[in-house]
C-alpha cells in the first residue's frame, strides 16, 4: 500500500480525538470479526467510552438478541436496533460497535455518516468460521441447516454495503493492538483530509 502522507502527529490519540469532536468511532462488519473486542481496545487506547449497540439493544428489550428474534422476528429486531444506534450517536464521542445486519439499514448508515466515522472491519470467511464456530447457537442467523453456506451468502449480500464506510481496516489474525493501531493511522489521515476511504489490510 502506498504510504499516507500525514499532517504531523496526526495519528496521535490527541490529534484525533481533536479532530474527531463529538463524532462516534462506529465499527461495522459480519459476526465474529471482532467489532466488540477490538472496540474495546480502540476505546481504551483513545480514552473514550466503548458501547456494544447489541447489548443496548438486549438491555432496551428486556431479552437476548436470540430470544427477540424467535419471540418477535428479525423484523422488530432490526426496527430496535436502528432506533438504539440513533441514540447512541448522540452520545459521541465514543467508540460503537454495531451488530453485523446495522450498518445494511440505510437510515441507520445515514445516522452514522451524519454523527460518526464508519470504519468497516473486513475478514475473509475462513478467518470468520473459526471465530464463530464455538459461539454459533448465539447466532439467530446461523440457525440454518447449513451455517457455512448461510455465512458465504451473507458475506456476498452485505460485502457490498460495508464497502461504503468511510475506512477499511482488514481484521486478520494478528495482535488486536496491531488492528488497533492500523485503526488510528486511517483515523487520522481520514480526520485530516488526506486519505478518505483508504484501505488498510496489513500482511
Amino acid at each position: 500500500m502506498t504510504d499516507v502522507a500525514l499532517p504531523n502527529d496526526a495519528t496521535s490519540t490527541a490529534a484525533v480525538l481533536t479532530a474527531l469532536g463529538r463524532r462516534s468511532i462506529v465499527l461495522v462488519g459480519m459476526m465474529g470479526v471482532g467489532k466488540s473486542s477490538i472496540g474495546r481496545r480502540l476505546a481504551s487506547r483513545l480514552g473514550i467510552p466503548f458501547v456494544d449497540a447489541d447489548a443496548e439493544v438486549e438491555k432496551a428489550a428486556g431479552m437476548s438478541i436470540a430470544d427477540i428474534f424467535a419471540h418477535r422476528g428479525e423484523a422488530d429486531f432490526r426496527s430496535g436496533e436502528a432506533r438504539v444506534i440513533t441514540r447512541l450517536l448522540e452520545s459521541g464521542p465514543q467508540v460503537l460497535a454495531a451488530g453485523g445486519g446495522a450498518f445494511i439499514n440505510a437510515g441507520t448508515r445515514e445516522a452514522i455518516r451524519a454523527s460518526g466515522v464508519s470504519v468497516w472491519l473486513k475478514a475473509d470467511l475462513d478467518v470468520l468460521l473459526r471465530r464463530i464456530s464455538k459461539r454459533r447457537n448465539e447466532r439467530p442467523l446461523l440457525q440454518t441447516a447449513d451455517p457455512e453456506e448461510t455465512l458465504r451468502a451473507l458475506l456476498i449480500e452485505r460485502e457490498p454495503v460495508y464497502a461504503q464506510a468511510d475506512l477499511t481496516v482488514h481484521s486478520r489474525d494478528v495482535a488486536h493492538d496491531s488492528i488497533v493501531a492500523d485503526i488510528i493511522t486511517l483515523l487520522g489521515a481520514f480526520l485530516h483530509g488526506s486519505a478518505p476511504r483508504r484501505e488498510k489490510s496489513g500482511a
